[in-house]
């Protein structure tokens, strides 16, 4: 699993109940570790392999050549939910269509009007950022619309950085009317850099996030985003990682994506016309920026 932070946030969460659910059902247990760098690493691999684990998920894990082959030296089986990198072709990995997701969102909000559109991905080394990034660089290019590296963020998925990010698109000259943020806890960010700047969401800002975690239906406005299905996820990984156990498993195909869709709520309208004084408002000292390389912004 993610780093200790990470846990308490609402993703691995969600991602540790669709486990627990699909296990339950099947008359068995889980165990969660968090790994957070690699004396983590070294000290859960060791207890690892005294322990009586049947099978491992791993989740948004990163591990070295040399601890693959550890772990291959168990003889457990082993799936990925949202491989880090390129995932291995010989180890299951569960993940969701994050191309088609970017361009859902992206798509979206060409259709109610929106040109100057901005992003907030999550971190460049994540499988699933890069895919949501091409998504929705795709999605411009099918409609002619040129692609502003100034409205490109690179993230962590957290709100912290979101804000940054965020608060410091919306200083441009000319600011997006509307951002992707590449999850819903993002948005979150999205939403308070929008408050600071006293905007209101959809009349000066559309937010589409990702994730359609149950807090995005209750935030105000509610937050329009893509579905990723990450309970489903984690529930198809623990039946894999059971009927690999069985050698029920055809392992000619080891990658699966699920279906993401976008779920339109309150948080997006097409934008409005120009006014004289918003440009200005929002411009302080920040200049026009344009033609800057897309950046990254974590948080601490």
């Amino acid at each position: 699993m993610p780093d200790r932070p990470g846990i308490r946030r609402p993703q691995p969460l969600e991602i540790i109940r669709g486990a627990e659910e699909a296990a339950s059902a099947e008359g068995c247990r889980i165990a969660v570790s968090v790994v957070s760098g690699e004396p983590d690493t070294e000290q859960w691999l060791t207890r690892l392999s005294t322990s009586q684990t049947d099978g491992v998920i791993l989740v948004l894990t990163e591990l070295s050549p040399a601890y693959r082959a550890r772990l291959a030296a168990m003889h457990m089986p082993v799936v990925i939910v949202d491989p880090v990198g390129q995932p291995d072709p010989k180890i299951p990995s569960i993940g969701a269509t994050n191309w088609a997701g970017g361009l859902m969102a992206t798509e979206h909000l060409i259709e109610i009007g929106h040109r100057r559109i901005g992003t907030i991905t999550g971190r460049p080394s994540l499988l699933c950022s890069q895919a949501r990034l091409d998504g929705y660089r795709a999605a411009l290019e099918r409609k002619g619309i040129p692609a502003d590296p100034a409205l490109v963020y690179s993230g962590d998925f957290h709100f912290e950085a979101a804000l940054v990010a965020a608060t410091d698109m919306l200083k441009l000259d000319a600011p997006p009317t509307a951002i992707f943020a590449g999850s819903d806890m993002q948005a979150m960010g999205v939403y308070e850099a929008a408050r600071l700047h006293r905007l209101r969401i959809p009349d000066d800002l559309s937010v589409v996030g990702f994730d359609d975690l149950p807090m995005s239906g209750w935030v105000s406005p509610p937050l329009t985003t893509i579905i990723q299905p990450l309970a489903p996820m984690a529930a198809m990984a623990t039946r894999t990682i059971l009927a690999l156990l069985d050698g029920r498993t055809d392992t000619s195909s080891n990658r699966v994506e699920l279906t993401t869709s976008l779920v339109v709520r309150a948080s997006t309208a097409p934008p409005r016309k120009k006014t004289a004084g918003r440009g200005a408002a929002n411009a302080g000292s920040a200049g026009t920026r344009s033609g800057r390389r897309s950046r990254e912004v974590r948080s601490s």
